[in-house]
């Protein structure tokens, strides 16, 4: 059985090749979206790549991907920084979670040294620009793995 992996990515990630690439890079969201399409599905995962500039889509999101017993790789964006709705809807989910970020967010600005989401995250990958997003999809291979060897869902 193929795990489902949501991917999710959160405000102004669209802009992505544009926005101030000396931080985030000139890779486009859709470029990170077919790598992580071939990177799925060497791995024998199923992805399902979204973004939002809304907080509320991204809750919904990640309420979807527990009721489908889903794994989420997310990268929230500036709403690491502020959502509170985003931590509650991953610990309501009971979804296992990895947080990617394309910068070095500790490196950056002190407000964006802390995250709501980090402490109810399994693993946290920062400041490897795209290949965070690959990194993230191994991690979560490696977990459903473990899943199907153990004989339980979560």
């Amino acid at each position: 059985m193929t795990k489902k992996v949501f991917v999710l990515n959160g405000p102004n990630l669209n802009l992505l090749g544009t926005r101030e690439p000396g931080i985030y890079g000139v890779t486009t969201l859709e470029g990170i979206s077919e790598a992580c399409k071939q990177e799925a599905e060497q791995l024998g995962l199923e992805i399902d790549f979204r973004q939002s500039n809304y907080e509320g889509d991204l809750v919904s999101w990640i309420q979807e991907a527990g009721a489908e017993n889903a794994f989420v790789l997310i990268n929230p964006a500036a709403y690491t920084h502020t959502s509170v709705a985003l931590q509650d809807a991953i610990r309501a989910a009971q979804v296992t979670v990895i947080e990617v970020h394309l910068s070095n967010i500790h490196a950056r600005e002190p407000f964006r040294q802390h995250s709501y989401v980090s402490p109810v995250a399994k693993g946290v990958i920062f400041g490897l620009g795209a290949q965070g997003y690959l990194l993230g999809l191994r991690a979560l291979a490696a977990f459903a793995t473990e899943e199907q060897n153990n004989g339980h869902k979560r």
